[in-house]
């Protein structure tokens, strides 16, 4: 529940900021890339599915409580 409000409020002030839920998308895969470079050998597929598997679920989040706030 800590994490829900906490993601509420991020998102919040992302919205302020002009953040689009289009946007999401262009900056996990930034995120997955940059991860992968800076891993090296280091960075598997599962490591990879887990970080994309997060992101989406903390982007989706951040969506829905924008969509809602806006509402």
């Amino acid at each position: 529940e800590v994490l829900v409000q906490e993601v509420g409020r991020l998102a919040k002030r992302h919205q302020q900021y002009g953040a689009q839920p289009a946007h999401y998308d262009l900056v996990g895969k930034v995120l997955l890339e940059t991860l992968a470079e800076g891993l090296g050998e280091q960075w598997t597929e599962q490591l990879s599915n887990a970080w994309a598997t997060a992101y989406a679920l903390l982007a989706n989040a951040m969506i829905d409580a924008q969509q809602q706030a806006a509402a």
